[in-house]
């Protein structure tokens, strides 16, 4: 296989994880590391690098889009992102002590939890009759587009959500998912945003967290451009076609995809950590 092909094969795989990410809000890091590792047998910790350049760019490609046509919650991801970003720093310096079996076995448990977590229904338009009160102080309470029109909805348990934003962080550094998973649960399952605002939401602050501990990579020596470009590019292209699909999406369709795909991915990834075959 020539170096033309594989860039070419692996722009095409993160085009793929580029739409997925900006569906599910999950940065497409949850595609394009175990793509990497268990498709073309890159080293982890490169894969994690090349991810989060990835996740930096579907940030940008998707984000814009998403906060100019009122979906992303810009108040609850300013906030978020400060625990986020406090999470990756101190999973980017542990990340380096950390085998890559276990983090293999980390990432697969991750995402089985995800994926029964998303199984889980739910009201997706809770307005609460009594504010919550951290929500009411922030001002975090806000609306989104639907095709009936703009329809209200209410933040709730917001130190909760706080909390579980550091474990994200953590994660964004140790795996190169960009925290996605996470996120888009601590919003849509804890404090009650509606999916697409969970998932828009979280890719305004995805950019944010892969960037603190990016730059902690890129000093490692763990971010190949030969292998980070093709990624940055076909992941740039897949986010901005996600943005234009989310927008007409079904919830519950997206939830199924996502859980489907996660499970996949999961299974893979348990198999390879337990057999030390990273």
């Amino acid at each position: 296989m020539t170096v033309l092909t594989l860039a070419l094969l692996v722009a095409g795989g993160s085009f793929c994880a580029g739409l997925l990410g900006a569906l599910t809000g999950l940065g497409g890091g949850i595609v394009v590391v175990p793509m990497l590792t268990l498709l073309f047998h890159v080293d982890l910790r490169y894969a994690v690098g090349a991810s989060l350049v990835s996740v930096i760019a579907t940030s940008s490609g998707a984000a814009a889009a998403y906060v100019r046509e009122g979906f992303t919650n810009v108040r609850v991801g300013i906030l978020l992102e400060v625990a986020t970003t406090v999470g990756a720093l101190v999973g980017a310096a542990v990340a380096r002590f950390t085998p890559t079996s276990a983090l293999a076995m980390l990432f697969g448990a991750v995402l089985f939890y995800t994926a029964i977590r998303s199984m889980r229904r739910r009201v997706e338009h809770t307005v609460l009759t009594t504010p919550d009160e951290w929500s009411a102080r922030l001002r975090l309470d806000s609306d989104y587009p639907t095709p009936r029109g703009r329809q209200p909805y209410s933040v709730r348990r917001v130190p909760a959500g706080f909390g579980i934003m550091f474990g994200a962080g953590v994660l964004s550094a140790l795996l190169g998912i960009g925290s996605g998973i996470l996120k888009v649960l601590a919003m849509d399952q804890v404090m009650g945003l509606p999916f697409k605002v969970s998932t828009t939401t979280s890719n305004f602050m995805i950019g944010v967290t892969a960037a603190a501990s990016a730059g902690v990579y890129l000093h490692r020596g763990y971010i190949d451009p030969a292998i980070a470009f093709p990624v940055m590019l076909g992941v740039l292209g897949g986010a901005l076609l996600g943005a234009r699909v989310l927008t007409r999406a079904n919830p519950e369709w997206l939830r199924k995809v996502f859980t489907v795909i996660v499970v996949v991915m999961a299974i893979e990834m348990l198999y390879k950590g337990f057999t030390g075959s990273l």
